[in-house]
Parts: C-alpha cells; sequence; structure tokens
C-alpha cells in the first residue's frame, strides 16, 4: 500500500491540468505544420539540456508538428581542430574555412554532432533522419568571400528530400554543409541557413534556440528584453547599427523567412528548460517573437484569457493576418 502523502507530497492536479488545457489552443493550431529549430549553443554542449530539447522536440511531433532541426556546432569543430594542431581563426563573425579545415568541418558535422542529435531523438522512437546539407544537393552554395575560404553563401535549397522525409513521418536533422556550385563543400552559418530553409519549405514559424533570454534592444540594458515586434520594426533594429554581431545572422534568418511568407520567428533561451514547449505552447511565452504583420503582432500582443483563447481556435492564423480576428 502506498499512501498519497509518499507519492505525490507536492501535487497541484488542479493547476497541472489548468496547464495542459492551456495548450489546447495552441496544439491545435500547429498541428500539421512545420517548424524549422535552429539548434545550437549551450543547450548543445550540455547533454542533460540536449537530451531535454530533443524530448521537446520529440513532444511537438506526437502532438503532430513537422519539426526540422538545423544545427552547427562551432565548438566542437574548434576542439577537433586543437587536436589536429590547426589554428581557428576569424573574421567578420565568421570562421575562415581553409581546405584542410573544411574536412574538420564536415567530419564533426555532419560525422558527430549530426548523428549525436539523431541518436538524442531516436532515443525516444525511431524518428529522426540525420541529412547533409549535401545530400540530394539540398543546400547548394558559392564561396562568400575568397578571405574565408569555404564558406558558403547558400543559393538554392532543394526541398524534395527534407519535404519526403516529412511525409514519412521522420524529423529531419540537418548539419550545415553545402554542396558548392564548384564541385566542393561549403561550410555555412546555421542561422542563416535555418532561415533559408524555413523561406523554402513555407514552414509556418522558426524558432531560433540560443543562450541569452530573447532579443534586447540594448543588450547591455537587461529591461530592453523585447516580447513582440513586427517585420518593420525588425528590419529597422537591423539596420540601427546596435545589435551583437552575433544576433545579426538571427535576425537576418528571421526576416530573410518572414519576407518568404513565415508566418512567426522566435528567439528563445535554449539553456530554459522546456523553453521550446512554453514558447509555442502556452499564452505566455519566453522569448522574443517577431511577426510578419501589423494584424499578427496585434492580436498576440493582446493577453487572451483561456476562454477567449478556445473561442479562437476555429480561427486560422490567416485569417488572423487579414485582421479577421
Amino acid at each position: 500500500m502506498k499512501y498519497a502523502r509518499d507519492t505525490r507530497p507536492f501535487s497541484q492536479p488542479t493547476q497541472m491540468a489548468e496547464l495542459l488545457s492551456e495548450t489546447l489552443p495552441w496544439i491545435k493550431n500547429i498541428a500539421g505544420k512545420t517548424v524549422v529549430i535552429k539548434y545550437g549553443g549551450a543547450a548543445m554542449e550540455n547533454a542533460a539540456l540536449q537530451n531535454a530539447v530533443m524530448s521537446d522536440i520529440v513532444l511537438l511531433k506526437l502532438f503532430g508538428v513537422n519539426p526540422i532541426i538545423v544545427h552547427g556546432g562551432g565548438k566542437a569543430i574548434n576542439r577537433a581542430m586543437a587536436a589536429q594542431h590547426l589554428e581557428v581563426q576569424f573574421a567578420n563573425g565568421r570562421r575562415v574555412t581553409t581546405p584542410e579545415t573544411m574536412e574538420v568541418v564536415r567530419q564533426v558535422l555532419v560525422g558527430e554532432v549530426n548523428q549525436d542529435l539523431v541518436r538524442a531523438v531516436n532515443a525516444h522512437g525511431n524518428l529522426a533522419v540525420g541529412v547533409s546539407g549535401a545530400d540530394a544537393g539540398t543546400f547548394v552554395a558559392h564561396q562568400l568571400d575568397p578571405e574565408l575560404g569555404r564558406v558558403g553563401e547558400i543559393t538554392k535549397v532543394n526541398t524534395g528530400y527534407l519535404e519526403d522525409l516529412i511525409r514519412s513521418e521522420y524529423i529531419p536533422v540537418v548539419a550545415t554543409v553545402a554542396l558548392g556550385d564548384d564541385g566542393g563543400y561549403y561550410n555555412v552559418n546555421a542561422d542563416t541557413a535555418a532561415g533559408h530553409v524555413a523561406a523554402a519549405l513555407g514552414a509556418h514559424k522558426i524558432v531560433f534556440l540560443t543562450d541569452v533570454d530573447g532579443l534586447y534592444e540594448d543588450f547591455d540594458d537587461k529591461s530592453s528584453l523585447i516580447s513582440n515586434m513586427t517585420l518593420d520594426e525588425c528590419r529597422s533594429l537591423r539596420d540601427s547599427g546596435t545589435l551583437a554581431s552575433g544576433m545579426i545572422p538571427k535576425i537576418d534568418a528571421c526576416i530573410r523567412a518572414l519576407e518568404a511568407g513565415v508566418f512567426r520567428a522566435h528567439i528563445i533561451n535554449g539553456t530554459t528548460a522546456h523553453s521550446l514547449l512554453i514558447e509555442l505552447l502556452t499564452d505566455e511565452g519566453v522569448g522574443t517573437v517577431v511577426h510578419a504583420t501589423q494584424e499578427a503582432y496585434d492580436l498576440d500582443t493582446h493577453p487572451l484569457g483561456k476562454v477567449a483563447a478556445r473561442l479562437m481556435v476555429n480561427l486560422s492564423e490567416e485569417e488572423a493576418r487579414k485582421g479577421l480576428a
């Protein structure tokens, strides 16, 4: 015999039921839609955080979402280069990638980081398929800058392979190595690649898991964390020259995706437990949301009570975009 005082000492079933109920309209809204998740930073380096993020992504899949994971692996590349006594060099925030460095990048991203993430997802069921951007010519790129070597700028995303995986109910896990238009390989920025994928697929959302709580108007002023903004405001902030350099590729990727028809972009802290679920499936959210339209911004920034939220379930976000809400 077991007593409730021992098995459920801190249980608050009413609050738990309320939380689960809150997720319903969000699940119904996002089910069947594609969400591109750019994964990197400390959440990738910490094994416990990595497992938590992968389990959250599997839960989204079980709810009917079609997640696509796009990842980098800068710290793992640095470690591999140090082990081979290769110099790590950066210029304008990008890794200088010699042909020798490119081989290390490819081995680490495709053969190590990608397979680690696939294994973490598949611990919950055989759902993930590892993809190199060079597979089926998914990413085609040309040289971004001769001074950077084998650093590529994506010129085309061939979506056929990714779409086949999604239709087969798999989670693509994409390493950001591109096939060069010169027949070689290119190293591409993972934030940039995620934006291209979301744009090419016409994804519903794109989410960037990073190491900070979101986008700050002034990073040194922690009270300036932005919760919601429009695409026009995002462009203005990008052009202001005040953003931290590490945030610029994410903002550029947000703009690319939203201009291509993606409805919302999210920047959240991947080191916060279950931040992905909180951002996508609750009324509050935890990060910064960039909205494609003023109507979407107006809707999202007016708090909805739970009854009102349920009344909104039958209104698609496309209707909200047109201001019908």
